[in-house]
């Protein structure tokens, strides 16, 4: 006799009578429960009156209080202009509520209209955001862009969903429609768990996991310094080959993506060669430390694909701060309490080398492969620093006892910064025993009120 599936639990609406058209529910979404807020306007191009901003208040702090996950349509113009501070109030006790929900339980906001001024900055609060055409984010529209700057501008030019895919990297995801977003979000949550104090649901497996990997090895160009597509290697890592890749127009150089091993949800980054050499710039730094942040929050394993030379040189880089944003990736892993496995596919080296979560940064197994170089530098830059004087065929002689010397993963291996050197074939089954083995990984963090992230 078989058990029928339990049927959803009908939806409970909050505040449903108040004044406004932001409405709020429990909903199911793909056999999830969440809580929905819907902030989507038609008259007044959807502006916000006190009311609508209590109203998502409301929902935020009872998705916190129940542990749902929150799901935000936004749809608005900003605050009501007629209504003065009294909307104004109304939006920052939102922007307090959502921001309290931080870390706490997972929150998706679907973009399908316009997000100005403070529902903008909603956006920028919701761990992810998922955009449509028709949507438009800005803090300041184009009138006003015009009026300061004199610049003629429109509304999709500023703020549309190509312009935050691909160069401000709010919008993790975009989508054709509303219901290609909403199953997008429902994918998303699949890897998620309802709150910070479960684990992520387990999906079925049938990919072995001792399942051979030579493909992945096979992507290495002969070249040292050749691109590739590494989504290629962590393809052949994963459960089934699929992941589900967040920001993947933004800051390309570095890779972020949710996927399975063994049925078990991990949080993949790696840097990406075949975009500016996988070198990590401002954007990847971003991009990679709150990918970070966000999977140590809900118990999302890390695995880490390195392969990068460094940082990305530059004037212009460094005057815009790369030393702060390069330390938001190194705070977020030196932070990060889950299960994190390091592997090495070619070069890693200097500063690159210790954010992209090495042993001294505190991951639990660091893996290589033969084919790993780990250095300070590559051998040229080497021994243009330290033999500056020598001729053509000295250097030529010097670079190859350099590479012969330190260029290896085995002299890593002999200090304890690589646990192993493995075979590239062996990877997803090398991956997979690691995890298991710190499945129960409990790590406890000291006391105090919170730590004071790098900007």
């Amino acid at each position: 006799m078989s058990v029928a599936e339990p049927s959803p639990l009908p939806p409970t609406e909050l505040r449903a009578r108040t004044n406004g058209f932001v409405r709020v529910r429990t909903a199911d979404l793909a056999g999830r429960r969440v809580l929905e807020v819907d902030a989507r306007g038609t008259e007044q191009a959807g502006a916000l009156v006190e009311s609508d901003g209590h109203s998502m208040a409301t929902g935020f702090r009872a998705a916190r209080d129940q542990r749902l996950p929150i799901l935000l349509r936004i749809a608005s113009s900003g605050a009501n202009a007629a209504e003065g501070v009294a909307a104004l109030a109304g939006w920052a006790a939102a922007a307090k509520e959502l921001t309290a929900c931080s870390g706490v339980v997972p929150s998706i906001a679907i973009a399908s209209g316009p997000a100005v001024s403070g529902p903008a900055l909603l956006l920028g609060l919701a761990d992810h955001v998922i955009m449509t055409p028709e949507a438009y984010v800005f803090m300041s529209g184009p009138m006003m862009v015009e009026e300061f700057t004199g610049v003629p501008i429109s509304k999709a030019e500023l703020g549309g969903a190509p312009v935050h895919d691909r160069t401000t990297g709010l919008a993790s995801f975009t989508a054709s429609d509303e219901d290609e977003a909403e199953l997008i979000a429902a994918e998303l949550l699949s890897f998620l768990p309802d709150h910070t104090d479960n684990q992520p649901p387990t999906q079925q497996c049938l990919d072995p996991v001792d399942r051979p990997t030579p493909e992945a090895y096979d992507v290495l160009p002969p070249s040292t310094n050749g691109s590739y597509d590494v989504r290629k290697i962590i393809t052949a890592i994963v459960d089934d080959g699929h992941l589900l890749e967040p920001r993947a127009s933004w800051a390309a150089n570095l890779v972020t993506a949710f996927a399975t091993i063994g049925g078990r949800t991990v949080g993949i980054v790696a840097n990406q060669p075949q975009t500016v050499a996988g070198t990590l710039d401002i954007a990847a730094s971003q991009k990679g430390g709150r990918f970070v942040a966000f999977c140590d929050a809900f118990n999302i394993a890390l695995v880490t694909i390195v392969d990068t030379s460094g940082f990305y040189p530059g004037k212009d880089t460094e005057w815009r701060g790369m030393i702060r944003y390069g330390a938001q990736m190194a705070f977020a892993y030196a932070r990060a309490t889950v299960p994190r496995v390091n592997l090495t596919t070619r070069k890693s080296y200097g500063g690159a080398y210790i954010v992209m979560d090495s042993k001294n940064m505190g991951n639990d197994l660091a893996f290589a492969w033969p084919s790993a170089e780990i250095a300070v530098m590559g051998a040229k830059g080497a021994v243009e620093i330290l033999h500056r004087n020598g001729n053509e065929a000295e250097r030529a002689e010097l670079e190859q006892a350099y590479e012969a010397r330190l260029l290896n993963p085995y002299i890593a291996a002999e200090r304890g910064t690589i646990d192993a050197v493995i075979e590239p074939e062996t990877t997803r089954a090398e991956i997979h025993a690691a995890l298991e083995m710190l499945i129960s990984k409990r790590e406890k963090l000291p006391r105090r009120r919170h730590d004071n992230t790098p900007l």
